[in-house]
């Protein structure tokens, strides 16, 4: 057993825990990461970039496939899933890699093994020291001013509806299949959920999507589901929604996978190679110690303050165990922002509603701010603009005209309270849709921008300007 004094221990080393633990060194403290397997967490060996190396390989495979409207002939197109999982390995290890040279340059020390929070004692007056059990069995015990939890999540199962990583599996599960299946279900109309039915439909696999809602993407804006069910049927993938899949009618026969699903009183048999349940996401706050705290677990999430910190004033938490937008570049600015507090600074309030979100299907969708419905709902007067990709030359170019971008604003104030975008390589335009709710710019401010041309960005040029009825293409 052995014992290590710190400034700062982060309990978990994903996104959230390793940009906390860098931005708590740049600020002078000396830093230690626990981690129970890899550095980088769910996010680059599980999730974001695994799964964003494989989107890419299927629109390349699906723009491939349509090469003569290109003008290209190719003589044979086939798909390797092998080279496709060993590219996907290539990135996430160089970023791994990447990862363990920024714990060096920045000083951090990382501790491999489980880690939990353990109680006050002679040696630690305050809850929060961490104890760490390695591989071999031994115990070190990690003491400090700060304790930062960034424990992440992991894929909610729906009960009755067994996850095996066979039959029935987990979006983790499908990043480490070895081949792809001929049909699959998809349990969910998410952001995951989309994701892979997106990707596995141009890699040839016969996609049905399942869920509960009455429509995809349930938390986006109306018009963006309803162009996304739209394509979505065009490409031949197969929706039944606002149904419930009923547990209790699941079964696996000769390798294939029946169940049934409730849509209004009709009852839908679907059978595939494999099923996804992709329900969500729940906060990793079992086995870490909690209960030799006083920090406030609410609705299996930990409570938090606007800096980051739980009811221990000195423990913090950040990211997917926190609950709210589990988004990687949330828990990022959460570990930046908890850091920045244990150093003495006051940073600048996470206001949620201003953080971008992307959906990486075909084509991409990006989003900020309140939907229509929303901004209705909180009594503003609108205004909207939209404007749509086939007037945009650059997306005629590429040959990816679908989608558009919408623009909403307060007719009174002018304010832009969303921006809702649907259509080619989106999630690369949103950031200046949030830099100018940031700003609290207008349409107008925006639109009078010069967009270059031609580029993909002048569709938000445009359609800011639409929102006056002054848009030159439209």
């Amino acid at each position: 057993m052995s014992e290590h004094r710190y400034d700062v221990v982060v309990l978990g080393g994903g996104i959230g825990g390793y940009t906390a633990a860098i931005r708590a060194a740049q600020l002078g403290k000396t830093v230690a990461v626990v981690e129970r397997e890899k550095l980088g967490g769910t996010c680059l060996h599980q999730g974001c970039i695994p799964s964003k190396a494989y989107l890419r390989s299927a629109e390349v495979y699906a723009t491939m496939k349509k090469s003569e409207e290109y003008g290209i002939t190719a003589s044979s197109i086939d798909l390797k899933f092998d080279a496709v999982l060993g590219r996907k390995n290539r990135i996430v290890d160089q970023l791994h890699q990447g990862l363990q040279f920024l714990m060096k340059k920045n000083k951090i020390t990382v501790h491999y093994g489980n880690g939990r929070v353990i109680g006050p004692s002679i040696f630690s007056p305050r809850s929060g020291a961490v104890s760490v059990e390695k591989e071999d069995g031994d115990i070190e015990t990690l003491l400090s001013s700060n304790l930062i939890i960034a424990t992440g999540s992991r894929p909610r199962n729906l009960p009755g509806l067994d996850v095996d990583g066979t039959h029935i599996i987990s979006s983790e599960d499908a990043l480490r299949m070895e081949q792809l299946p001929k049909s699959i279900i998809i349990v969910g109309g998410g952001v995951i959920g989309v994701e892979w039915a997106s990707m596995l439909n141009d890699f040839g696999v016969q996609v049905t999507i399942v869920e509960l809602d009455k429509r995809l993407v349930s938390l986006e804006d109306a018009d963006i589901s309803k162009e996304l069910e739209r394509l979505f049927k065009k490409r031949g993938i197969n929706l039944v929604t606002g149904a419930k899949v009923l547990a209790d009618s699941v079964k696996i026969v000769d390798g294939q996978v029946t169940l049934q699903a409730d849509k209004q009183g009709e009852i839908i048999e679907l059978t595939a190679d494999k099923v996804l349940v992709s329900v969500g996401r729940i906060a990793n706050v079992e086995g870490i110690g909690l209960e030799n705290t006083d920090i406030k677990v609410d609705k299996g999430v930990i409570s938090v303050n606007r800096f980051m910190q739980t009811t221990e004033s000195h423990i913090y938490a950040v990211g997917d165990v926190i609950g709210g937008l589990m988004l990687a570049h949330v828990a990022g600015h959460e570990g930046i922002l908890a850091s920045e507090h244990i150093a003495g600074q006051t940073p600048h309030e996470l206001h949620p509603h201003l953080v971008p979100r992307c959906t990486y299907t075909r084509p991409e969708i990006a989003s900020v701010g309140w939907t229509e419905q929303q901004a209705s709902e909180r009594g503003h007067r609108l205004k909207t603009g939209k404007f749509s990709f086939k007037a945009i030359g650059k997306a005629l170019v590429y040959g990816e005209a679908d989608g558009f971008v919408k623009v909403i604003a307060d007719a009174d104030s002018n304010d832009i309270l969303g921006v809702h975008m649907i259509g080619p390589h989106v999630t690369n335009s949103i950031t200046e849709a949030a830099l100018a709710q940031v700003l609290n710019a207008t349409p107008w401010e925006v639109g009078q921008t010069i967009h270059p041309h031609p580029t993909l960005s002048e569709a938000l040029g445009e359609a800011m300007l639409a929102v006056d009825g002054i848009a030159i293409s439209g």
